[in-house]
């Protein structure tokens, strides 16, 4: 009922444990509560928090638009609903390393197990687009500095994300990375990979854990969980999955209410309303009300609304 149980220190010291074990973790995109609720329901290791997820939900493009303080509510939101670790896109930071120092804080504040800085230049654009810049690596790596620093909690994730191989080639990703984990970057991120073979050489050329981004349309091939797992990729995100799945099937069902003037065939396609229930948990609510409530006072009749009153 309510929030999770789980704390976000509890979560973060998980998150350190299961990446220890070497096993790839599954980290979906959710994009509301709800859906982090759903995706701990199915077992999944993680909820992911993405940038492109946030814009779109606001009916912004991914550019580098949004705040700090909507990526913070949003990841408090999510973060707090589930027992699992939340991963979050901090973009570059928000600004210059004293701003990545803020942003780090505050999102350490609201909940998430860890997060990512990215090294485009600011503002930042879809790292599967094209037009992309990247800072150098001196500034890349100070940023990654300033986020460790401003940690208070030590198990908080920092991860770095470099953008870099899209516009230098692999073999500038792979000394980028390095870079990174010696600026104590706790894990990296090689964003828009071309193969499994890039994957696997950003993999060997580090000893901090590594990310891949299976996400649709993007530069990368949707690789199997299992062929990530050989090549000894850590955590996999599918970042606006889940968005784009829902969108398609809420657009699908506009066109058949416009179509036909009812929604009576998409009904079965519908999550019912007792599974709705069953993810809110709506049963722990009763109790809980039950036990507030559902008591005697002595000398007053229980069925007297004006005893509730009084109690």
């Amino acid at each position: 009922m309510l929030y999770a149980l789980t704390t976000p220190a509890a979560k973060r010291v998980a998150l350190r444990g299961a990446l220890a074990t070497g096993e790839l973790l599954r980290f979906p995109g959710a994009f509301n509560p709800l859906s982090a609720r759903l995706i701990q329901d199915k077992g999944l290791e993680g909820v992911y928090i993405s940038g492109a997820v946030l814009s779109a939900d606001l009916g912004l493009p991914d550019v580098g638009l949004t705040t700090l303080t909507e990526v913070a509510t949003r990841s408090q939101q999510i973060a707090r609903v589930t027992d699992l670790p939340a991963l979050v896109d901090a973009d570059t930071g928000f600004g210059e390393p004293m701003n990545v120092a803020r942003t780090v804080q505050t999102l350490e504040d609201a909940g998430v197990a860890g997060l990512h800085i990215e090294d485009q230049v600011n503002p930042k654009r879809c790292g599967h687009l094209d037009g992309k810049s990247v800072v150098d690596v001196a500034t890349a790596a100070q940023r990654i500095r300033a986020a460790v620093d401003a940690r208070r909690d030590p198990n908080l994730l920092i991860m770095a994300r470099t953008d870099v191989r899209a516009i230098e080639g692999l073999g500038a990703a792979v000394d980028r990375a390095k870079w990174l984990v010696d600026a104590g970057a706790d894990a990296i991120f090689p964003e828009a990979m071309a193969s499994l073979k890039e994957f696997e050489a950003v993999r060997a050329a580090v000893d901090v854990p590594v990310l891949a981004n299976m996400t649709e349309f993007g530069r990368s091939p949707l690789l199997t969980t299992a062929h990530l797992a050989d090549v000894g990729v850590n955590i996999v995100i599918y970042p606006v999955s889940l968005l784009r799945l829902a969108m398609g099937a809420a657009e699908r069902a506009l066109d058949t209410l416009v179509a036909a003037g009812s929604l009576e065939r998409e009904v079965p396609a519908m999550q019912t309303r007792a599974r709705l229930y069953e993810l809110l948990d709506y049963a722990g609510y009763e109790r809980f009300d039950d036990s507030v409530f559902t008591f005697s006072v002595p000398g007053h009749h229980p069925a007297d609304p004006r005893a509730r009153e009084r109690t």
